[in-house]
């Protein structure tokens, strides 16, 4: 991929994550990796002891693939002085690591933010109480209508898959209480300034809440009561856009895993799902390692492997970098599409 910039300043923040998981080991991967261009301006935050770690660790396991930390620029920010290896502990790094990425990143107008996973349970534990970076991101940066955007370009047809959630980290009694059209239809506003970035005239599709789409009210009120309502006056103020939905939420992506493999199939370009399950079930499914998670309505792009801590892997070696190398390579995608950009 070869990433022409005037300046060839373009930079790159990734933040480490939860250094007890498989972050550093992804990150030392995916960096060492042919796909990513060499011309990027890379910066690590997070623990340069750790990182060195986690290098000698995996050579010592006979891998080779992996870059040597000396080789990197790294912002070394060592939270804690305790030598406890705990759960608090390292869920207080990584957040301050969050934070300290998104700094440097505002200092930056030619740069983007790539986050390695996080625990969430650590970060209750340490005393800070968001359900994700997602939401620290949005109160970091002001701004109040962001979308948990899931990407995925398929390495057969190079068409990419977009789903859009509605609702995020909430249990799932929440989701009918949190869905409202007003909710809906900004989320549809987010969605058409992504997909307007690389298609003029976008189809979106939205899947319905209930099983059947709720079968007339047969199997649930919403999509009858305000969910179909909601999205014909949205169409009708964006005509540039075809709006299908709201649909049965069992066949909505068939579509998506006929695109992702075959290059005659029909294309849309985005599916709007109600709840975090509901969306990533089949994206992970059809995507498998390609999919990436991205927050739209930042000031800036920030994308970020779509897969969790790991802990039961971490040592092993194993884990697999291609999310990670698809979330940086999607970071640079999108900062190059000049469309897409806002303060950058």
């Amino acid at each position: 991929m070869n990433f022409d910039n005037q300046n060839n300043t373009f930079k790159i923040v990734i933040s480490v994550g939860d250094e007890s998981g498989i972050g550093p080991e992804i990150i030392l991967k995916a960096l060492y990796s042919n796909e990513i261009p060499n011309n990027i301006d890379f910066t690590i935050v997070g623990s340069q002891k750790n990182l060195q770690k986690t290098y000698f660790h995996l050579r010592s396991l006979g891998l080779g693939n992996i870059v040597n930390p000396k080789n990197l620029k790294i912002h070394d920010l060592e939270i804690s002085s305790s030598k406890n290896e705990s759960k608090s502990n390292y869920g207080n790094s990584s957040f301050y690591y969050l934070k300290k990425a998104i700094e440097i990143v505002k200092q930056y107008p030619n740069s983007a933010l790539v986050t390695g996973p996080i625990c969430k349970k650590s970060w209750a534990l340490a005393g800070h109480y968001f359900s994700g970076q997602t939401e620290v991101l949005a109160k970091s940066c002001s701004v109040k209508n962001v979308g948990m955007l899931f990407t995925a370009k398929s390495p057969i047809t190079g068409w990419r898959f977009n789903t859009l959630l509605a609702t995020t980290h909430i249990a799932l009694r929440e989701v009918p209480k949190k869905l409202t059209a007003e909710l809906i239809q900004s989320k549809l506003d987010l969605f058409k300034g992504f997909c307007k970035t690389y298609i003029d005239k976008p189809t979106l599709k939205v899947a319905g809440l209930n099983p059947h789409a709720g079968e007339e009210g047969i199997l649930g009120n919403e999509e009858q009561d305000w969910l179909s309502d909601a999205l014909i006056a949205w169409n009708q103020n964006n005509r540039d856009i075809k709006l299908l939905g709201p649909l049965p939420p069992d066949s909505c992506w068939n579509s998506s895993a006929k695109a992702w493999r075959n290059t005659e199939a029909d294309k849309h370009d985005g599916i709007l799902a109600m709840y975090h399950d509901q969306g990533l079930i089949p994206m992970k499914v059809i995507a498998l390692n390609y999919s990436v998670n991205t927050t739209i309505g930042l000031p800036f792009i920030r994308t970020s492997p779509d897969h969790g801590t790991g802990f039961d892997i971490v040592g092993k070696g194993i884990a697999q970098p291609q999310s990670m190398i698809e979330a940086i390579k999607t970071a640079i995608e999108m900062t190059k599409n000049s469309r897409l950009l806002n303060t950058h």
